[in-house]
């Protein structure tokens, strides 16, 4: 663990049930530990863009903060929201940021 959160990440994640607008006080999309766990639940392929996280804090108030408070003292996500229209109607695809693209070594088949 580490003492403090210097930043909080907004990342939004294309997956076979839909999309998930996360926050993750993890530095990067594509850091390991935020992999396994995000595969753990059961995330094996997924697409991933950087959301701006002031858009977040501005839309999503009250739960945003308490996300913050919760995550201040630890690497971990959480999931902002999950309604995929409500996303979509809430951030422009034009304000997407970085694309991180994950698919699990067992999920790739052969031709």
């Amino acid at each position: 663990m580490r003492e403090g959160v210097i930043a909080m990440k907004g990342i939004l994640v294309f997956g076979a049930s839909g999309p998930l607008l996360l926050l993750s006080s993890y530095a990067e999309a594509d850091d390991p530990a935020l992999i396994a766990k995000l595969h753990a639940k059961g995330l094996d392929k997924f697409l991933a863009y950087d959301i701006p996280i002031d858009r977040c804090k501005d839309l999503y108030g009250y739960a945003y903060r308490d996300i913050v408070a919760d995550l201040q003292d630890k690497d971990d996500i959480r999931v902002l929201d999950f309604d995929g229209h409500r996303i979509f109607v809430n951030f422009s695809l034009m304000e997407l940021g970085d694309l991180f693209v994950y698919e699990a070594e067992q999920v790739r088949r052969a031709a």
